[in-house]
Formats: C-alpha cells, sequence, structure tokens
C-alpha cells in the first residue's frame, strides 16, 4: 500500500525528471509516474492532478516563492526546494481537501530527505509566511475534517 507521502515523492521526482531532463511530460508520466504508481490507480490520479497543477499553475507559485524570499534571488536556492515549495502551494491553493497541517508536515520531511540539511527550515518558514498571506487575502479555502489550526512549527 503506497501513502501520500510516497505519492508526494514520486510527483517531485516527476517534477525534477521533467524540469532536468528535456522529455515530455507524458514520457516522464508514462515511465515514471505509471510505472511507480500501477498497483495505486488512486495515488496515481493524486500524482497526476499534483503535477498538471503544479505546472500549470508554475508562474503563479513562483511568485508567491519569490515574494517571500526578497533579498535571494530564486535560482540560487536549493531546485529540490523550489519544487518541493511550489508542489506545497499548489496544494494550499488547489486541494481544498488536504489540511494545510499536513502540507506543511511533508514538505517539510521531504526536502529533508531529498535536500539539504537547513532545507526543513527553510521550506517551513516559506510556507508559514506564504499560508498567512493566502489566508489573509482568502485565496486558502479547506473543506472537510482536520482542517483547523493552519500553521505548523518545528
Amino acid at each position: 500500500m503506497i501513502n501520500r507521502r510516497q505519492v508526494r515523492e514520486i510527483a517531485l521526482k516527476a517534477l525534477y525528471a521533467f524540469k532536468k531532463s528535456g522529455d515530455t511530460l507524458q514520457h516522464i508520466m508514462d515511465t515514471l509516474v505509471v510505472t511507480e504508481l500501477k498497483e495505486s490507480k488512486e495515488g496515481r490520479r493524486f500524482a497526476e492532478q499534483l503535477i498538471f497543477r503544479t505546472i500549470e499553475h508554475e508562474e503563479r507559485l513562483v511568485g508567491i516563492i519569490e515574494s517571500h524570499t526578497k533579498n535571494w534571488d530564486i535560482n540560487r536556492l536549493a531546485f529540490i526546494d523550489q519544487l518541493t515549495l511550489q508542489l506545497a502551494l499548489c496544494e494550499f491553493l488547489y486541494f481544498e481537501e488536504i489540511p494545510t497541517k499536513v502540507t506543511i508536515n511533508e514538505a517539510i520531511e521531504i526536502v529533508k530527505r531529498y535536500s539539504t540539511g537547513k532545507s526543513g527550515q527553510f521550506v517551513n518558514g516559506i510556507l508559514d509566511a506564504a499560508l498567512e498571506e493566502l489566508t489573509k487575502n482568502g485565496e486558502v479555502k479547506k473543506k472537510g475534517r482536520g482542517l483547523i489550526d493552519t500553521t505548523f512549527r518545528k
């Protein structure tokens, strides 16, 4: 049984491969996502939605990251951190059934595994600040159980 974190990790790998390899998105989806998630129709559906929505809204997601990294050129950020932030922000904005606390926790754990030693704190800080602003602007709309207390700090 595959869990959502594993699906998020596959989505991260697929985005990374798409951005770095020059292969088509269809090729990445067929060779990575479908292969890795062939036993989980639900997992494959979540991965596809997360990947497609992140790519579709990339300009906006990057803009949000840039607005919270004022003294940094986004290209100086670890690439895995950039992609993980985009995926998490996509979940904040376009997956109303996923609690923001879950999204933040998952992003932190993923960058701890795949990026630098300081990435967990960095990603947590950016996501907390972005969530506060997006919530204040009425852009985060969550429905369902467990969707109270929107911030998570380690």
